[in-house]
């Protein structure tokens, strides 16, 4: 197991991450989905040691975190969609000050990166594009030989051709079987091109984290008239109105119960829409 999350909990004044639990194993891609604010990047950083958790555990290489944290992070590399470098200086001073940091730093992978890339080390990071600043970014977090990659939404704000770039790489990554890639975001439609595995997270609680597959077959879109919606209302997650009648989310464990409504599979976004209009829904619902 290349990372195990258990019981990880973060409590703010106005948020609480609670019992974040869920496992990744070697050679696979987990999309780490959920709207914004939902508590992804806490959980991340609360992975990573990067903000003080008030409960939980964390294994990466089947070590504790907390008590290896600075031979683990060797393994480890951590990318998020923003460039923090120095927008003024160039590409090979913010490199070679990186490359210090870790004694595992390969300057052949580097470079091949560079030429894949097609980044040029004279170039000042404020020169490069949004795409091209992600690429260095990733160009860097992968050139010393990580095992772990965890990203925090890493296609954001890019244009769908390099998006769909990155999700290549993504992939080519895990294909020796020992690597694995996590990383967070809210498009789901680059997870629905990459991902082997899919962990939901919905107002700082995990709903399901299984295979990309699994979670798709675990619920179905369902269409019915007025009354079908007062019959099966209770067992809705959540639902929407519309001139023919209604349309809403259901566990497929429950569908057998309504034999006859029609009933189709969801996508990641609708998954994610209906969940998040859940308190809304059950709220009108009590009225």
């Amino acid at each position: 197991m290349i990372l195990k999350v258990e019981n990880l909990r973060k409590e703010y004044e106005t948020f609480l991450l609670d019992d974040i639990s869920f496992e990744l194993e070697e050679g696979y891609i987990m999309g780490f989905i959920g709207s914004n604010g939902a508590g992804k990047t806490t959980t991340l950083k609360g992975i990573l040691g990067m903000i003080q958790t008030e409960a939980g555990d964390v294994e990466i290489f089947g070590k504790n975190f907390k008590e290896n944290e600075i031979a683990i992070k060797q393994d480890i590399a951590f990318m998020t969609g923003s460039s923090d470098y120095y927008l003024r200086r160039k590409i090979r001073v913010i490199t070679k000050v990186v490359k210090s940091f870790y004694p595992n730093w390969n300057d052949a992978v580097y470079e091949n990166y560079l030429r894949k890339f097609k980044l040029d080390p004279e170039k000042k990071v404020m020169e490069l594009s949004q795409g091209m600043r992600v690429k260095y970014s990733l160009a860097l977090a992968l050139s010393h030989e990580a095992k772990l990659i965890i990203l925090d939404e890493p296609t954001s704000g890019l244009d769908p051709v390099a998006r769909d770039d990155l999700l290549e790489i993504f992939q080519e990554l895990v294909e020796d079987g020992q690597k694995s890639v996590l990383f967070s975001t809210h498009i789901t439609s680059d997870l629905e091109k990459c991902a082997d595995y899919i962990t939901y997270i919905n107002e700082g609680k995990i709903i399901k984290s299984t295979s990309k597959d699994e979670l798709l077959d675990s619920f179905r879109l369902v269409n019915g008239s007025e009354e079908d919606l007062k019959t099966m209302k209770q067992d809705l997650i959540s639902y929407k109105i519309n001139s023919f009648g209604f349309l809403g989310l259901i566990d497929t464990a429950k569908l057998s119960r309504y034999p006859e409504i029609n009933s189709e599979a969801p996508s990641l976004d609708d998954i994610m829409i209906y969940h998040a209009k859940r308190e809304e829904t059950h709220a009108e619902a009590a009225v």
